[in-house]
């Protein structure tokens, strides 16, 4: 369905989930999320950690290749673990309106899900050419840790964009699971993705610069990853989200500031 035809066709509405139906879809969510975070717990660090076929076909390539590889699997799981908490509303949200205009509607929450994903993993790959082009310049540690000046820059430019006006956009799409499937609402499967995708979209535009402060605490620093998850969560669900995003931006100003001098 086309963007204009939305509004003038349908208003999706909420329809209830049966319990089962919910059990399963945050069981799912839960089950994905906690795979995520025990990947990242484990984290290979070579092609030979993973053992048996993979660490055969890894140890095939050549070693920058298996380390482009690896560097990209640690971002994309880490998004996984990072950002699907955050998505589990919108995504039942979803569920719940697809239940009542579908017959057959459970097969549809996976692929909006996977639409959603599918938006972090292109990140991941951005992510994974950005620390390989900071380490060849020296300026990420190998723990993955940016020298103090870049730091200060990341935290200073994260602080500016906390309060620019296309990160309150995408925040406010964001906070809003009903208002976003409203104006976005497709029908079907391909619909479902579709959804996905334009909400992954407003959700790397509302938290990008967070998760490059990841180069500032450190990329394996599971309790900084934790620690950005939750604000991340607080910032889309909380009544004061958009006051927590504004005073974050600052006292991450006052964080860069401080490291400067």
């Amino acid at each position: 369905m086309a963007d204009g035809e939305t509004a003038a066709h349908a208003t999706p509405g909420l329809s209830a989930i049966a319990w089962r139906d919910r059990a399963v879809l945050w069981g799912s969510l839960g089950a994905i999320t906690a795979l995520a975070w025990l990947y990242l717990a484990w984290m290979p660090m070579s092609a030979g950690d993973f053992g048996g076929r993979a660490a055969r076909l890894l140890s095939a390539v050549s070693p920058g290749t298996a380390e482009a590889a690896l560097m990209f699997l640690m971002w994309a799981v880490m998004m996984v673990a990072m950002m699907l908490p955050s998505a589990a509303p919108m995504i039942e949200t979803y569920a719940r309106i697809a239940r009542g205009r579908s017959a057959r509607p459970g097969y549809c929450p996976g692929l909006f899900a996977a639409g959603y994903l599918a938006i972090w993993t292109g990140f991941s790959v951005v992510a994974t050419a950005a620390q390989i082009a900071l380490q060849r310049a020296g300026v990420v540690s190998g723990a993955l840790t940016a020298t103090p000046v870049v730091s200060a820059a990341l935290l200073i430019v994260a602080g500016l964009y906390q309060v620019t006006p296309l990160k309150d956009v995408c925040l406010s799409r964001c906070r809003s699971p009903l208002g976003f499937l409203m104006t976005e609402w497709r029908e079907g499967p391909a619909g479902a993705c579709v959804m996905g995708l334009r909400h992954g979209a407003m959700c790397v535009g509302c938290c990008w610069m967070l998760m490059l402060l990841l180069f500032v605490f450190g990329v394996m620093n599971l309790i900084w990853v934790a620690a950005l998850s939750v604000f991340v969560l607080l910032e889309k669900s909380l009544p004061a989200g958009r006051l927590v995003a504004r005073a974050s931006g600052f006292a991450m100003l006052a964080g860069g500031i401080a490291l400067l001098v």
